[in-house]
């Protein structure tokens, strides 16, 4: 199994160009946010919403997993402060205003979709995630690494 440094590593491979990680700074957490949100609009069977259950908390779950086995405290704190203000608000707003969020997310998602590309043509470089799928998980804790340090 690959540690969080390897990962990152790997990840900084295609992220050299100082305007392409300018693009990813912004881009890769309104990704993360608008699929959490789009995640949440999407209707559970009843079963799951007797328990309070949803996509996205699934999705979340199934991170999580991904973060702790790379055993990174730093990074398991970061990403909850990533995540948690989103589904903080979405509990308050979501059912409210599910309609307004589910159209704002598919616009941010698509926005910021597109400026990931055009940073990785500025870049010359393939996105990460082409080779693994699971860079797409890494790309938000990469991106507050310098804030962060999660890595040395």
């Amino acid at each position: 199994m690959k540690t969080i440094e390897t990962w990152f590593e790997l990840y900084g491979v295609s992220h050299k160009n100082p305007t392409n990680i300018m693009i990813h700074k912004l881009c890769v957490p309104l990704i993360m946010w608008s699929l959490l949100g789009m995640l949440w609009m999407i209707p559970v069977p009843s079963f799951m919403a007797n328990i309070h259950l949803n996509w996205c908390y699934i999705f979340m779950i199934a991170a999580y997993s991904f973060y702790f086995s790379l055993k990174s405290v730093k990074l398991i704190f970061v990403m909850t402060l990533m995540v948690t203000p989103v589904i903080y608000l979405l509990e308050i707003y979501g059912a409210v205003y599910s309609k307004e969020i589910l159209y704002s997310c598919i616009g941010v998602f698509i926005l910021a979709w597109s400026g990931q590309f055009i940073g990785h043509k500025i870049e010359g470089k393939k996105p990460s995630f082409l080779e693994d799928i699971q860079f797409l998980l890494i790309g938000p804790g990469w991106c507050l690494n310098d804030l962060f340090k999660i890595t040395k």
